[in-house]
């Protein structure tokens, strides 16, 4: 079990580190192509790109709270706490976008097309450059998240692909203001807008089932319910209760033993199921067997 959350924080810190230095990297080269190539669409990217690097560093902090051990006043743990960094995380970019939408709705609303300016080639360059930059950190970053089942990582994985997607309506209305259409680089800006705030809903909801003890999915609860049954001396499960804490599994779990066992001998049919889910289900951290008369 050790091994496990030190491989889980050695990879997050490492994804992470990564995360930071490419945002870094790509925030500075789009915000300088967008003011020289003057577009719009373009800064509002280079935001977004630097919203990453703080939300990254949101990430690292509840990644490393939430790997501390059980103490007196947090007898559960702290791995909910990586949850709450998942919804601070959903909460940046959500304003961020709102700010993106509101300053490119202002353009669209006020009608002086003509005075708009045509973003330069080097928006252009930008626009592509960051869409497979981050389209590569997104698919780098699922995999790692999803290796150590990491919410807070994964939210920042979907966060590198709402700038991957945001990059993309860039560039098409990049495109299209250097076709003789400027409108089209604010209403680039609200495409992006768009991207951000649902790529924020679906992470706050993912962190705020976590944090609210949602149940397992059945297949889960379903294989729980095959392990015990296998142990000897199991007639059959009476209840199961799970709750997801964090990116860790609780279970409580009512067995049905035979009626005419000793004390003894039912406390060891509940230890052959604790330690056999406790074995072949690495996400459970704490697991309750209560025995019925059969």
């Amino acid at each position: 079990m050790k091994e496990i959350e030190q491989d889980f924080e050695k990879t997050a810190m490492r994804v992470s580190t990564v995360s930071i230095a490419a945002n870094f990297v790509l925030t500075v080269f789009k915000l300088l192509a967008g003011v020289i190539a003057h577009s719009g669409a373009m800064i509002s990217d280079a935001i977004h790109s630097a919203s990453d690097v703080f939300s990254t560093i949101v990430v690292i902090i509840g990644i490393r709270i939430s790997r501390k051990a059980s103490d007196k006043d947090h007898p559960y743990g702290h791995e909910r706490l990586e949850c709450v960094a998942a919804i601070v995380l959903a909460t940046i970019l959500a304003f961020t976008g709102l700010g993106i939408g509101y300053t490119a709705l202002g353009k669209i609303v006020g009608g002086d097309y003509a005075g708009l300016a045509v973003p330069g080639r080097l928006a252009l360059v930008a626009a592509v450059v960051s869409i497979l930059v981050k389209e590569a950190m997104y698919q780098y970053t699922k995999i790692c998240a999803k290796r150590i089942d990491s919410s807070a990582l994964m939210a920042d994985a979907w966060h590198h692909r709402s700038d991957a997607l945001s990059s993309v309506g860039a560039l098409i209305g990049i495109g299209g203001a250097r076709l003789g259409f400027p409108i089209l680089d604010p209403v680039a800006s609200v495409v992006i807008c768009v991207f951000i705030e649902k790529a924020a809903y679906e992470i706050f909801m993912d962190a705020v089932d976590k944090m609210v003890d949602k149940a397992c999915d059945e297949e889960t609860e379903h294989a729980l319910i095959q392990c015990a049954m296998d142990q000897e001396g199991v007639l059959g499960v009476d209840l199961l209760h799970t709750r997801v804490f964090g990116n860790k599994i609780y279970v409580d779990i009512e067995i049905r033993a035979d009626g005419e066992e000793t004390l003894r001998q039912a406390h060891a049919i509940a230890e052959r199921v604790h330690d056999s889910i406790e074995k072949n289900f690495p996400k459970v951290k704490h697991i309750m067997v209560h025995v019925n008369p059969g």
